[in-house]
């Protein structure tokens, strides 16, 4: 297996342990100055620096292919979930089954809409990465990074919220829009903090690997470096 094949297969698996932990997780909440919110903002903001960096490198399929193995691999670990909270408990538990299902059991609305949201946000963000990237002839990481992530996860948090609060939850409209606009201005705040980031992360794969990111017409795989 060459570097670059054990690259992917690296931040493919990152990825994958940010976004299953990103939904595990979730359920917490905690105190800010822009009100509650979620602990699954710690994890999750890597899984916008993976798709990138996977989108830059190794294309629109790489990064697809990243998008399809994140969503498999969360509908395998809920399924898991599921069977696990079902089956009967023993005495010598240390969960007691209210407790596991809480925690574990989560809800079928609120994973449906995860999903859809994870979903469309990812694409989004894969195309508007590549229409930057084919529009500044691979310059400006930054723009292409950044206004891909805060795009996509301007509609992640519109569709996530608005299925489940308002479909399922029937929460009223102006407490969904106000808990929009506090999570979608804190993944704006994270997405620009993360920019250098993913200048550092960018170096790092072109002086250690020896890459250049993908063409943005699409090549088949990630080039050498020239010497």
């Amino acid at each position: 297996m060459g570097a670059s094949a054990k690259l992917f297969v690296c931040l493919c698996a990152v990825f994958v342990m940010c976004l299953l932990l990103g939904d595990v997780i979730g359920g917490k909440t905690i105190a800010t100055p822009l009100g509650p919110i979620s602990v699954g903002i710690i994890p999750f903001p890597v899984t916008f620096l993976l798709t990138d960096v996977v989108n830059d490198f190794y294309g629109r399929k790489g990064a697809r292919f990243l998008t399809w193995l994140g969503f498999g691999a969360a509908v395998g670990a809920w399924i898991v979930l599921q069977v696990g909270t079902l089956l009967p408990i023993d005495q010598s538990t240390y969960f007691t089954q209210a407790e596991f299902q809480k925690i574990f059991g989560g809800s079928s609305q609120l994973f449906v809409a995860s999903m859809l949201a994870y979903l469309i946000g990812q694409f989004l963000d894969i195309y508007v990465f590549q229409f930057w990237k084919a529009l500044t002839q691979s310059k400006h990481l930054w723009l292409r990074a950044t206004g891909s992530t805060v795009l996509s996860q301007a509609v992640d948090t519109i569709v996530i919220n608005e299925i489940f609060w308002n479909w399922t939850a029937h929460r009223e409209q102006g407490w969904i829009l106000s808990k929009i606009g506090r999570e979608y201005g804190i993944k704006v705040v994270v997405a620009i903090f993360l920019t250098p980031v993913i200048y550092a992360l960018h170096g790092f794969i072109v002086r250690r690997f020896g890459m250049e990111p993908e063409s943005h017409e699409g090549s088949a795989a990630p080039r050498k470096a020239h010497s």
